[in-house]
């Protein structure tokens, strides 16, 4: 499933990212890997890929919000997807300004970009926060919007700026709408990380915010694959398009599930510290796939007890990343 084209990766170096340029690279894809800079010249998750891939991906330190940088960066590829962005929807109540410079003016400097340059793709990543709490379910793409924090506020404004690309300049752009990644990688802001970090710690009490929410857990190597499937196919240009399971999960189930897996005497805890301001949490989240089969024939099909098995696998052998699992990751 080669692009066979030079790929431009922004958010290179974050979880989903560099999943996707390991895999962009297996195939035989050229990458480029824009990843954020910093003077420790540290590539983030880009370090765990195996070595001999690196022959087929370039590195490029930068910022998303450098719009010079950006065009001089992806000048010369065909394809760029976009995954670069603050995700941490806690912080995002504190530093409400850097989301809107990281996720609304670095899509705008991507998407510029892209039409100055001419590339053939545009990927523009998503997130299923953008439809707030469901009104019905499952989620399909037509389902409103609602900015219930500023990290989901600044995602709707990015994926309207790329909607508008598409319709008013015929860019070739594609919206990307996982709904909750998990796997290997992952950040320690992400519930499932928070959980199995607690746990392999030896903590007797798992703390969390709200268990009631609901969420639809998509494993991260299938959130790959359905990117590369949408990319492949002239059908979902101009599309807004879910990668879901169609299945949801209660954090209270995840996490006992995750309990009986690691440690079957451990408690469980909600404290008002990790909760979310009570009209900002999002309380269901179950997407429909149907849109994404129709369109590319794929449909997600890691089960969650196996993808939770090999991500605690992964947790496992890569304690010396140092997951601080005693404090609240915002």
């Amino acid at each position: 499933m080669r692009l066979n084209k030079k790929v431009f990766v922004t958010g290179a170096d974050g979880f989903i990212g560099s999943h996707l340029v390991e895999k962009l690279a297996a195939l035989g894809d050229e990458v480029v890997a824009f990843v954020y800079y910093n003077s420790f010249n540290h590539w983030g998750w880009l370090e765990a890929l195996p070595q001999d891939l690196f022959k087929k991906i370039t590195i490029v330190p930068g910022d998303i919000r450098d719009a010079h940088h950006v065009q001089k960066a992806m000048s010369g590829c065909q394809v760029v997807f976009h995954l670069a962005a603050l995700i941490g929807i806690p912080y995002s109540y504190h530093a409400p300004e850097s989301y809107v410079q990281t996720n609304v003016m670095g899509t705008l400097n991507i998407l510029q970009a892209a039409q100055s340059l001419g590339l053939e793709r545009v990927m523009v990543t998503s997130t299923s926060e953008v439809y707030g709490t469901a009104y019905h379910v499952p989620i399909t793409e037509s389902h409103p919007r609602q900015g219930q924090s500023p990290y989901s506020a600044t995602k709707i404004a990015a994926d309207a700026l790329a909607d508008s690309f598409f319709r008013s300049f015929n860019l070739p752009v594609t919206i990307v709408r996982p709904f909750n990644t998990y796997g290997p990688r992952q950040s320690a802001r992400a519930v499932i990380p928070t959980i199995i970090s607690q746990l392999l710690s030896g903590e007797q009490t798992v703390q969390l915010g709200s268990l009631s929410p609901t969420r639809d857990l998509v494993f991260v190597q299938d959130t790959v694959q359905g990117f590369l499937k949408i990319a492949h196919s002239q059908k979902t240009l101009g599309e807004e398009i879910n990668i879901a399971t169609g299945q949801e999960i209660s954090i209270q189930d995840l996490a006992l599930l995750l309990i009986s897996l690691l440690n079957p005497k451990a408690k469980l805890q909600s404290t008002a510290d990790r909760a979310r301001p009570e009209k900002s949490e999002v309380e269901r989240l179950l997407g429909s796939a149907d849109k994404l089969y129709q369109l590319t024939g794929f449909k997600p099909n890691t089960p969650l007890l196996q993808g939770l098995q090999t991500t605690i696998e992964w947790f496992k052998k890569n304690t010396h990343f140092q997951y601080k699992n005693h404090l609240y990751n915002v």
